[in-house]
C-alpha cells in the first residue's frame, strides 16, 4: 500500500473516530442514567485522542485531515438505542482497524491501529456491560 492510499485511508479513520465521539457527546448529554452517561462521557474523549494520533499519522506522511462526515445516527433517544449504537460502532471499528493492520506495511501506523484495536475492545466491552445491566 503506497502513501496515498494509507493517508485516504486514515482520513477514513478518522472522520469514523470524529462521528464517534460526536456521537458519544451527545447520547452521553441527554442519557437519564449517570453511570453510562459518564462512561460514554469519557469513551467520547478516547475517541478524539484516537483523531489526534491519525491525524498525526496523516500530517506525517503529507496529508491534511478531513472533517467531512456523513449525517449521524445517536441511536435514538433511549439509553438501550444509544448503547447498541455504540456497541455496534465500536464493533465496526474493530474489524475495519483489524483488516488496516494486516493489509499495511508501516509500522508506525500498524503501531497506533493496534492500540486503537485494543482500545476499542474495552469500549465495546463497557457498553456491553451498562446494555446488560439493563436487561436485569
Amino acid at each position: 500500500m503506497d502513501k496515498e492510499e494509507i493517508i485516504m485511508m486514515l482520513n477514513l479513520d478518522f472522520v469514523r473516530e470524529l462521528e464517534a465521539s460526536m456521537i458519544y457527546t451527545q447520547n452521553s448529554f441527554i442519557m437519564e442514567e449517570c453511570d453510562p452517561s459518564r462512561v460514554t462521557e469519557a469513551i467520547a474523549v478516547d475517541e478524539m485522542r484516537h483523531m489526534w494520533w491519525l491525524a498525526d499519522l496523516i500530517t506525517k506522511r503529507g496529508g491534511k485531515p478531513t472533517m467531512e462526515h456523513k449525517e449521524l445516527d445517536f441511536g435514538g433517544d433511549d439509553l438501550k438505542g444509544m448503547l447498541q449504537r455504540q456497541i455496534k460502532i465500536e464493533t465496526e471499528g474493530i474489524e475495519i482497524y483489524t483488516r488496516q493492520a494486516e493489509l499495511i506495511n508501516d509500522e508506525e501506523v500498524v503501531g497506533v491501529l493496534e492500540h486503537i484495536i485494543a482500545e476499542e475492545k474495552r469500549h465495546r466491552k463497557e457498553f456491553r456491560e451498562r446494555l446488560e445491566s439493563l436487561d436485569l
